[in-house]
């Protein structure tokens, strides 16, 4: 974890032994009791950290305790199934993501549907991928990339952080629209893609600007594009891929979501108490840190962007012919 992560971290976790607020109106419409924000991954990650910053401003908002309880394996499943089961009242939520969205069309037997059993409560933060490569390669932009690449049909190694994760599917998803073929070369995580790629032993990756920024202000990486429609404030003056490949669009974004049952006017407090959360200058510049952006929308917006963010990602799983089961 770089030293940003672990001061992140830090001060999320020191949220734990914070005096309590008096109780609100916005909290009456919760179980009385703690509040657990289930994360399907290991302490430390990118969704881990979210889940921390954001319950840290819950527990002043809502008067009650919040818990981040991670639940890791099988690729966050094991926790998102875990919040099916649980009771609708409020008291359960789980940290649900682009992860979520690529895994309902890539696992073939889950036990829940994503969509179907979860209820959507409020998003977190957004970013957008960027399009890296070692500066050593011949290409400096992405049209320079894609004739490269079209002269050179599979002859260029696309790093991933493993079969199916976001930055393979982006990939594919690149390959797809460019009509461009390269080879995927899946790691078992980000640190060991990335750090081939640096070392020029592969060509490409489609990275979250969480885990590349430092090493693309270090010259250690060259960006070419980041995958968002617009660009990105956290790296000013590099282009979007859509302007070279027309409607490319791909991000990484957590938010929370709960069991489906949940009462409705549970879902709005909790939307309303995460909203304000992120309209905090304090939380929205920490967000910025990460190179990602406060994701501030209703339960219904987030509805629609999760089932648009579906649909994007089984055609890319299609393409590739990722399968995880």
């Amino acid at each position: 974890m770089n030293l940003l992560r672990r001061k992140v971290l830090s001060l999320s976790i020191g949220a734990a032994a914070w005096p309590l607020a008096p109780r609100p109106a916005a909290a009456d419409s919760l179980a009385p009791r703690p509040v657990h924000i289930v994360v399907g991954f290991p302490p430390g990650g990118i969704g881990d950290i979210a889940a921390r910053l954001i319950g840290q401003s819950l527990q002043q908002r809502l008067g009650q305790s919040v818990v981040v309880d991670n639940r890791p394996g099988a690729g966050g499943n094991v926790g998102t199934e875990a919040v099916v089961k649980a009771r609708p009242d409020g008291g359960t939520l789980i940290q649900v993501g682009s992860r979520n969205a690529i895994d309902a069309s890539l696992y073939k037997n889950l036990p829940f549907d994503f969509i179907r059993d979860i209820a959507m409560v409020a998003g977190i933060m957004q970013s957008p991928l960027v399009m890296v490569t070692n500066p050593s390669f011949a290409a400096k932009n992405v049209a320079e990339f894609i004739s490269y690449a079209k002269a050179n049909p599979g002859k260029i190694n696309m790093a991933s952080a493993g079969n199916g994760t976001t930055p393979h599917l982006a990939g594919e998803l690149f390959q797809m629209m460019a009509g461009v073929s390269m080879v995927h070369v899946p790691y078992r995580g980000e640190a060991e893609a990335i750090a081939d790629l640096v070392a020029g032993r592969t060509q490409l990756m489609f990275d979250p600007i969480t885990d590349s920024i430092g090493f693309i202000r270090a010259g250690r990486l060259r960006a070419l594009a980041v995958t968002s429609l617009n660009a990105s404030p956290v790296l000013p003056g590099i282009p979007t891929l859509a302007s070279v490949v027309p409607g490319y669009e791909a991000s990484v974004w957590l938010g929370l979501g709960a069991p489906k049952a949940t009462p409705r006017a549970t879902v709005t407090a909790l939307n309303k108490a995460v909203n304000e959360s992120l309209a905090e200058p304090a939380i929205a510049n920490r967000i910025r840190e990460l190179g990602a952006e406060p994701m501030i929308m209703s339960p219904n917006e987030l509805d629609a962007f999760v089932a648009a963010d579906t649909a994007r990602w089984a055609k890319a799983v299609k393409f590739s012919g990722a399968k995880v089961d």
